[in-house]
């Protein structure tokens, strides 16, 4: 009877090890498949051009071709594309957290007619393809004579219909009994968003402006319509020059690409555990 009970528990710690392996399995697998672009996307941009189109594949460069990285450095105004970007990209956020965060308290702490209608009807632009807005944001901004500016990059940017949908969620898990208490204070719907609603909603702001900082830094289809000019121009948009009409060079548009795409790694890396923390939060609030 005691072996059996001593051999009980061994058999559970073995069948939870046999498990947690397992699982740690698949998430390395699922983790490599996930970097391999990457790491790919590097290899390629430090190989010559002989070995990007060579069939079998060259996985690895027979010696490592660092001045891609300077040709490409030298083709295009790769401080004045980041620049750019930069400024584009925290337009974006700051205005998107703003006019967002504003909508979404409305929506959720504030009683108005017909605010369940107006919201739905906002949700349903969620399922309408960006691309059908295109010929009316462009014919809006040739009327505003803002072609080929920064200015024409950031206005159709500047609202998230998910950013409100997001962010309402947030509003809405938070007790009535504060908002209350303020009120009791003396204090408007103004200062109640601002002292003490935002604060509490950090973590969606913090997954709101990094989902905005990634998508308006690799905005490609939209800075190529609107603007002409190289000095005008984003990384992305910059970065699609490189694409010849007859031959395309691979390892410059890979080294291109990874230039572009490290600031947005580092962000990522950085702003990890919040953002990891932020979406766990939002689906228990559900």
């Amino acid at each position: 009877m005691t072996n059996l009970t001593l051999q009980a528990p061994r058999k559970v710690k073995l069948a939870n090890r046999l498990k947690n392996s397992w699982i740690h399995v698949i998430l390395i697998i699922v983790a490599i498949v996930l970097v391999g672009p990457f790491i790919w996307m590097f290899l390629t941009s430090i190989k010559t051009y002989e070995e990007t189109i060579t069939v079998p594949i060259v996985w690895f460069p027979e010696q490592i071709q660092w001045v891609n990285y300077e040709i490409v450095n030298d083709k295009f105004p790769f401080l004045r594309l980041y620049l750019n970007t930069i400024l584009v990209v925290m337009a974006t956020v700051v205005s998107q957290l703003a006019m967002s965060s504003l909508a979404a308290y409305a929506f959720a702490r504030l009683r108005f007619p017909g605010k369940n209608i107006l919201f739905l009807f906002m949700l349903s632009l969620l399922m309408v393809p960006g691309q059908i807005f295109l010929i009316p944001q462009y014919q809006i901004i040739v009327g505003l004579n803002l072609t080929d500016t920064l200015t024409a990059l950031v206005l159709p940017n500047m609202f998230s219909v998910f950013g409100v949908f997001l962010l309402r969620q947030f509003f809405a898990a938070i007790p009535q009994e504060l908002e209350d208490a303020a009120r009791i204070d003396g204090c408007g719907n103004f200062r109640i968003y601002w002292q003490i609603m935002m604060p509490l909603v950090t973590p969606g702001l913090v997954a709101m402006g990094i989902l905005t900082m990634i998508g308006a830094w690799k905005e490609l289809l939209w800075p190529l319509i609107v603007n002409q000019s190289i000095d005008k121009m984003t990384l992305s948009a910059g970065l699609a020059n490189l694409i010849g009409e007859h031959t395309t060079y691979h390892e410059q548009v890979m080294a291109g690409a990874v230039i572009s795409v490290l600031p947005m790694i580092i962000v990522f890396a950085f702003f990890q555990r919040k953002f990891v923390e932020s979406i766990a939060q939002t689906g228990i609030k559900g």
